[in-house]
């Protein structure tokens, strides 16, 4: 019984530190999206309206409110002259917020 319970605990605990990792990424992926659209002056509706979705959806993007899709990240590095890559380089932050 012992086991049972220790192995749920295990398993229960992995499942919640991958949730955390994965909303720190979302967190992560918002600012380094953020951070593009800045370097390149663009405001939120500007890059809104070069993607096709609505001012509103980038803004969520930005803040971590929602996930883009595969397919909405990479229009999203076309358009910011990037890669998904770099997008999904979370060291990025560190270094935009240095400069």
């Amino acid at each position: 019984m012992l086991d049972n319970s220790h192995s749920q605990l295990h398993y229960n605990t992995n499942r919640l530190s991958r949730q955390v990792n994965m909303r720190q990424n979302i967190v992560k992926l918002g600012l380094n999206i953020k951070a593009r659209r800045e370097i390149l002056q663009l405001t939120q509706q500007e890059l809104a309206d070069l993607v096709g979705v609505s001012l509103n959806h980038i803004g969520k993007i930005e803040i971590a409110y929602s996930k883009p899709s595969l397919e909405l990240v990479i229009k999203l590095a076309d358009t910011l002259k990037t890669t998904v890559s770099e997008l999904c380089n979370f060291n990025f932050i560190k270094f935009y917020f240095v400069i």
